[in-house]
C-alpha cells in the first residue's frame, strides 16, 4: 500500500486536476459547446482514474489490516456514502427494495459481529500460543547462550593449542634452517676440500717434475766432475735430453681430467644459458640450436688455428736462446701449458662471429648479432686451445647433417624418432681423441625431415653483413701477438 500511496502522491494527480479545472475555466467561453463536453469529459476521466487508485490503496490497506481490521470504518463511513450516492443516482428505488436492503444490511451486521467475536477468539488462542512459544524461545535461548558459552571455552582452549603448536613450528623452522646453514657450511667444506686435492695433485705433479730436474742436475754434475767426461753432443741428437720429461707432460693426465670435465660443463651450464637467451628472439628451438652448434665448431676450428700460429711464433722466438734438456718441440708446448693466458681469445670470437655472420645455414634477427652468446664462444675458445696442449690433442668429432646416426658418438634428444636411421642436425658436438670417442654428443634425428625440407623450404638465405661501423671497427681490430710479448724476459 505504501508503495501506490506512494507512486500517487509522486504523480501529483490531484494538482494536474487543479491546474486542467483553471485552465478549463480561463478558456470556457472560449471553447465551442463540443470542446467544453470533451474537456468536461476528459476531467471525468481523469478523476475516475484518480478514484481507482484510491481505491486499490483501500483494498490494499484493508488486506494489510487482516480480515477483521476495518470493519468499523467501512461500516459507518463506506456504505453510508456509497448507499447516499447510490440513493442521489437514483431516486426511483422502491420502499420494498430499501427494506431488502435494510435487512440486508441487518444480515450483514450479524454476520459481522460473529466474525468479529470469532475473530477475539482467535485473538486469544494465538496469544495462548504466542505465550508458549515465548516460554519456548526463552529457553532455546537460554540453551544457545551455553552452547556459545562452551563454544568459546572450546575456542580459548584451541588458541591455546594453537600458539603451542606454532611455538612447535617456529622451534623446527629455526632447527631446520639451522640445519641448512649447517649443510651450506659442509657443502662449503667439501668444495674447498675439492680444491684442496687439486692443487695437492699440482703440487705432486710440481714435486715430481722438480724431482727429475733434480734428478737430472745431480747426474749433470756429476758427470761434470767425472775425470772423464762425456763429449758435448749436439742438442738435436742427445738422447739424454729427448727423453727429460716436461712440465706439460708430467701434468697431462690431470689437465686431460680437468678438460672433459670442463667441456661437460660447457654442455650442461653454458650451452643451456646461450639457448635461454636467443629463445627470447628466436622463436624456433632448432635454429638456436644449429647456432650453438656452429659456434662450438668453429670455436674449435679457430682454437686450433690460433695454437698453430701462437705455437710457431713460441717456437721461433725460442729458436735462438733454446738451451735445454728437452727438445725445442716440447719446450715451445711447455711454454705455452705455462702461459695460457698469453692466447689472445678475444681475437678468437671475432673470427668465430665473422664465420658464423657468413655461415648460409643459420639466420639472426636483425636487430641483434652473434656477439649475445659470446661468452660462449669465449669459454668454448679457451678450452678448445687448451686441449690442443695435451698429447694426444682433444678435437670435435666430425659432424654433418643427414649422417647415419653413430650411437657412439651421440645420444639422441628428447624430440627425436628413436626409430629414425639419419641425423636432422646436431645439438652438441662430440669429443673425440683420435679415434676414440670421449665425450658423447646430442643429435636430433627424425624420419623423412631431410626430403621433406630439401622440397618445401630453401636454404637460409644470407644474412644481410651491412654490419655497423662499431661492429665492423670491434671485428677489424683483433689483436694478435707481437713479438715484444714473447721476448725472453717472458719466456
Amino acid at each position: 500500500m505504501a508503495e501506490a500511496l506512494r507512486r500517487l502522491t509522486n504523480t501529483s494527480s490531484f494538482t494536474v486536476l487543479q491546474d486542467k479545472l483553471e485552465i478549463w475555466q480561463t478558456e470556457y467561453h472560449v471553447f465551442s459547446c463540443d470542446q467544453n463536453l470533451n474537456r468536461c469529459c476528459e476531467l471525468i476521466e481523469f478523476t475516475a482514474k484518480i478514484q481507482g487508485q484510491l481505491f486499490s490503496i483501500l483494498n490494499l490497506t484493508a488486506a494489510e489490516g487482516g480480515q477483521y481490521a476495518g470493519v468499523d470504518t467501512l461500516k459507518t463511513r463506506l456504505l453510508p456514502f456509497l448507499g447516499n450516492c447510490f440513493s442521489v443516482a437514483s431516486t426511483s428505488v422502491t420502499d420494498d427494495i430499501s427494506r431488502q436492503l435494510m435487512q440486508d444490511s441487518a444480515e450483514k451486521d450479524r454476520k459481522m459481529r460473529e466474525l468479529s467475536f470469532s475473530h477475539e477468539s482467535d485473538m486469544k488462542k494465538m496469544e495462548a500460543q504466542l505465550s508458549s512459544t515465548r516460554l519456548q524461545l526463552e529457553s532455546v535461548t537460554a540453551e544457545l547462550i551455553d552452547a556459545q558459552n562452551e563454544l568459546d571455552d572450546t575456542r580459548n582452549k584451541s588458541a591455546t593449542t594453537i600458539l603451542a603448536t606454532e611455538d612447535e613450528i617456529l622451534q623446527l623452522k629455526a632447527d631446520l634452517h639451522s640445519a641448512n646453514e649447517q649443510v651450506e657450511i659442509c657443502q662449503r667444506k667439501l668444495e674447498a676440500l675439492d680444491d684442496y686435492k687439486r692443487q695437492i695433485r699440482l703440487l705432486k705433479d710440481e714435486v715430481s717434475y722438480l724431482n727429475t730436474e733434480k734428478a737430472m742436475l745431480q747426474e749433470r754434475l756429476v758427470r761434470n766432475r767425472s775425470p772423464s767426461p762425456l763429449p758435448r753432443l749436439s742438442r738435436s741428437s742427445s738422447p739424454l735430453r729427448s727423453d727429460s720429461p716436461t712440465r706439460a707432460q708430467l701434468t697431462n693426465s690431470s689437465r686431460h681430467a680437468r678438460l672433459v670435465s670442463r667441456f661437460s660443463d660447457l654442455y650442461a651450464v653454458e650451452r643451456l644459458e646461450a639457448q635461454s637467451l636467443l629463445r627470447r628472439y628466436i622463436a624456433d628451438l632448432e635454429m638456436v640450436q644449429r647456432i650453438i652448434f656452429i659456434a662450438a665448431m668453429e670455436s674449435f676450428k679457430t682454437a686450433k688455428l690460433g695454437y698453430r700460429q701462437f705455437k710457431l711464433q713460441v717456437r721461433k722466438t725460442l729458436s735462438t736462446s733454446h738451451f735445454g734438456p728437452e727438445s725445442l718441440e716440447d719446450a715451445a708446448v711447455d711454454y705455452i701449458v705455462r702461459n695460457l693466458d698469453l692466447y689472445d681469445v678475444q681475437s678468437s670470437v671475432n673470427d668465430v662471429i665473422n664465420a658464423m655472420n657468413m655461415n648460409p645455414q643459420i639466420s639472426f634477427p636483425p636487430e641483434v648479432d652473434f656477439t649475445l652468446i659470446g661468452p660462449l664462444i669465449r669459454e668454448t675458445c679457451r678450452v678448445a686451445f687448451a686441449m690442443q696442449t695435451l698429447d694426444p690433442p682433444l678435437d670435435m668429432a666430425f659432424a654433418s647433417d643427414g649422417e647415419l646416426y653413430n650411437d657412439t658418438k651421440y645420444r639422441r634428444s628428447f624430440d627425436s624418432e628413436f626409430t629414425a636411421p639419419l641425423v636432422i642436425y646436431h645439438v652438441w658436438p662430440a669429443l673425440v681423441e683420435g679415434n676414440t670417442v670421449i665425450v658423447k654428443g646430442e643429435a636430433v634425428t627424425r624420419r623423412g625431415a631431410l626430403w621433406s625440407r630439401s622440397r618445401s623450404r630453401p636454404s637460409s638465405p644470407l644474412r644481410s653483413r651491412s654490419l655497423s661501423p662499431t661492429r665492423s671497427l670491434r671485428f677489424n681490430s683483433k689483436r694478435s701477438l707481437s713479438p715484444e710479448r714473447l721476448t725472453a724476459r717472458h719466456l
